[in-house]
């Protein structure tokens, strides 16, 4: 903000507050305690969508809202709240002394109470003939000029709350969210999953390849991380037999870089199933996301950076190694060794390759810059490498491969998921294999979790896992250019 803008905002704040002054001098509340409201705006207008022009009921309804602009001294108010917006009238010649008074002292982004009767306009505006008014809550503060709206991206995030206030855009997009996780539930539990929930402090970060944020638990004097992924303690309740279906709506926390794709912190859905394998889980993540689709929008066809993508099943499923052979014209599954594949991926250029790679690695690095961008509809990219799959099983017909998928539209990877492993002796000496990848540098490799293994010791049943990142779906489904758009608060870093 440039000096002059904070001058006239402090100054407008100082006339704001001499209201307050005023009001409080009156006997009235700049900040009462409570308003009975009868009605939504949007409620309103569906009730009386056909209500003709120039009709006046004798309906008499209370509505609350922000001011979002006064015109003709008070006569016409534009009312906003979490639906919509509202106009109301007073009739400056007949209104009581006191209510005129009230209106003098009103400005934009006030809140108030009307209560009135509803007419329709002769130009077609709904419209509640004001008898009552309340001063509900005054600011002190304005909001950004209303044909400008609030145009500068770093507020937007960091002000939250003013964004939702002036875009209407931004409340649309949060309240989808809301009901894209509220129609997940649905699914889930119509489906007979039980939604459970786990920690989210763990002494050992598992479940996934990625840098914890750590924290320090003072009573305990133990180091604690924040979780990276729910998956080893869902596992867990799976082998006691707490459900044969559970799932989680869970938050997790990854130390990583930040970019219109990533936050530090998000949400994503986690979803066990016993007795099920990865052409399961795939079917289920097609289910799923065209329920959401279809409930929030209406629809499986939706658009995304003016880009139709069809949700509807089938989706295509092809293995990762297939997909790196279309488009590079090598074969993978024919190179037996590490460095002949180092040396093919050197062929290929422009590959990005680290000292220690395994042949899994390779193929992943040549997946993620020759295949990944041109993955626009969705798709199932199967079979991974067993060795950048800890918790997978192994492949039936490949042991260098795993029973894993990831699904893919837009470009982005919006599900991972597994035929789990279940195996204890397999999992141990995955670990250990993740630990020697650890000690050779690589600092996202999987920890050592011993009472994760005893528990597999215990017996877990063939099992389905599957794991969808929530923020993600939400920005395709909201056509949202950037993660921040979808997250009510994302990370920032703070201004100087």
């Amino acid at each position: 903000m440039s000096d002059s803008s904070h001058s006239a905002e402090k100054e407008l704040r100082h006339i704001r507050l001499e209201k307050v002054h005023t009001l409080k001098s009156r006997g009235i509340n700049p900040y009462p305690y409570n308003f009975s409201r009868s009605h939504r705006t949007i409620a309103l207008q569906e009730k009386y969508k056909d209500l003709l022009n120039e009709s006046v009921t004798e309906d008499r309804v209370s509505v609350a809202g922000r001011i979002r602009s006064i015109r003709n001294s008070g006569m016409f108010i534009d009312l906003q709240d979490e639906t919509g917006s509202l106009q109301i009238f007073s009739s400056l010649k007949e209104l009581p002394e006191e209510l005129m008074a009230l209106l003098s002292l009103l400005d934009l982004g006030d809140w108030i109470g009307v209560t009135g009767v509803i007419r329709r306009t002769k130009r077609g505006e709904l419209t509640v003939n004001m008898q009552s008014l309340e001063l509900l809550s005054k600011a002190l503060l304005p909001l950004p000029e209303k044909y400008h709206g609030l145009t500068d991206i770093e507020t937007r995030y960091r002000q939250r709350y003013i964004d939702l206030i002036v875009n209407e855009e931004s409340r649309d997009r949060l309240q989808k969210r809301s009901r894209i996780i509220a129609a997940i539930r649905t699914y889930l539990s119509a489906q007979g999953f039980l939604e459970v929930e786990t920690p989210m402090l763990h002494l050992i970060p598992g479940g996934a390849a990625a840098k914890p944020f750590s924290t320090h638990h003072n009573a305990l004097d133990l180091t604690m991380y924040l979780r990276i992924a729910p998956e080893l303690h869902l596992k867990r309740l799976m082998v006691g037999g707490l459900s044969d279906k559970i799932f989680e709506m869970n938050r997790c926390f990854r130390n990583e870089g930040i970019s219109p794709r990533h936050n530090p912190e998000f949400t994503s859905v986690e979803i066990y199933q016993l007795f099920a394998d990865y052409h399961d889980m795939m079917n289920l993540t097609e289910e799923l996301i065209q329920y959401v689709a279809q409930t929030v929008l209406g629809t499986t066809q939706v658009i995304y950076d003016g880009i139709e993508l069809d949700l509807s099943s089938p989706w295509p499923r092809k293995s990762m190694v297939d997909l790196v052979t279309e488009k590079t014209g090598v074969d993978f599954s024919k190179i037996q060794t590490v460095e002949d594949a180092r040396t093919a991926a050197q062929k290929i250029g422009g590959i990005p390759l680290k000292g220690k790679d395994t042949w899994g690695k390779v193929v992943e690095a040549v997946f993620a810059e020759k295949v990944e961008s041109s993955l626009v509809q969705p798709i199932h990219v199967i079979d991974h490498p067993l060795d950048i799959s800890p918790l997978a099983k192994a492949h039936r017909t490949d042991p260098r491969l795993t029973e894993r998928f990831e699904s893919y539209m837009n470009k982005w990877e919006i599900a991972n998921a597994f035929s789990e492993l279940t195996d204890p002796i397999d999992q141990r000496q995955r670990f250990e294999a993740q630990m020697s990848e650890r000690d050779g540098g690589d600092d996202e490799a999987h920890l050592m979790d011993s009472d994760f293994v005893t528990a597999l010791e215990h017996g877990l049943p063939p099992t389905g896992g599957l794991g969808i990142g929530i923020d993600r779906l939400v920005m395709i489904l909201t056509n949202a250019p950037s993660i921040r758009d979808v997250i009510a608060f994302p990370t920032m870093k703070p201004k100087e």
